[in-house]
């Protein structure tokens, strides 16, 4: 299947870019999207500190570095937001993924900045993120993942589904991120990008 978006005119930003942006705006008191209330600021610095963290300490498995670094050039194009507690879980990996391979582009672009593409990718009728779609050079879709590890989204949907506060269900599912360090995230890319 054809992606039928065309990305010209739009802000797209590398992984590094993504980050400056975010640095900036956090300077200024404000997040990316509209809703700059204490609440989104305080997600958004959380989130800095996350990825930071991750820049630093992440180490790819060995199976899947021979299998990324095999594959043909696409694109990675992953819709996100600063506030979001998953995206700063999960973008620091899929960059370092697609850094073994100088074949990988990955482009970033703010969901609330491009509501018909993010319309086009919906998880479950939502609009969660971050959601990656990867595309060949026909710019044909070769997959798509997020907004989160099968493992975090199963336990995400559990919680939810029975009634547990926003604030408890984040700190639970954070918590299964760091206890699992990146693994459910690989084992997935292995299996998709197998």
């Amino acid at each position: 299947m054809k992606f039928k978006h065309h990305l010209t005119g739009r802000n797209c930003y590398t992984y590094e870019l993504y980050r400056e942006h975010i640095d900036t705006l956090h300077a200024q008191d404000k997040t990316t999207g509209n809703d700059h209330s204490e609440a989104m600021l305080a997600y958004s610095k959380m989130n800095v500190t996350r990825m930071k963290r991750l820049d630093k300490t992440i180490v790819i498995r060995q199976d899947l570095i021979h299998l990324i670094q095999s594959l043909p050039s696409q694109k990675w194009l992953i819709l996100t937001e600063a506030w979001c507690g998953d995206a700063a879980q999960n973008i620091p990996w899929i960059n370092k993924m697609a850094s073994l391979n100088e074949g990988i582009q990955v482009q970033l672009i703010l969901r609330d900045e491009n509501p018909d593409i993010m319309n086009d990718y919906l998880t479950n009728g939502g609009k969660s993120i971050p959601k990656l779609i990867a595309l060949n050079e026909s710019e044909e879709i070769l997959f798509t993942w997020g907004p989160r590890p099968i493992l975090m989204q199963e336990k995400y949907a559990k919680m939810k589904e029975d009634g547990i506060e926003y604030a408890e269900l984040s700190k639970a599912i954070h918590s299964l991120y760091a206890k699992n360090k990146g693994n459910a995230l690989q084992e997935e890319f292995y299996l998709i990008l197998k």
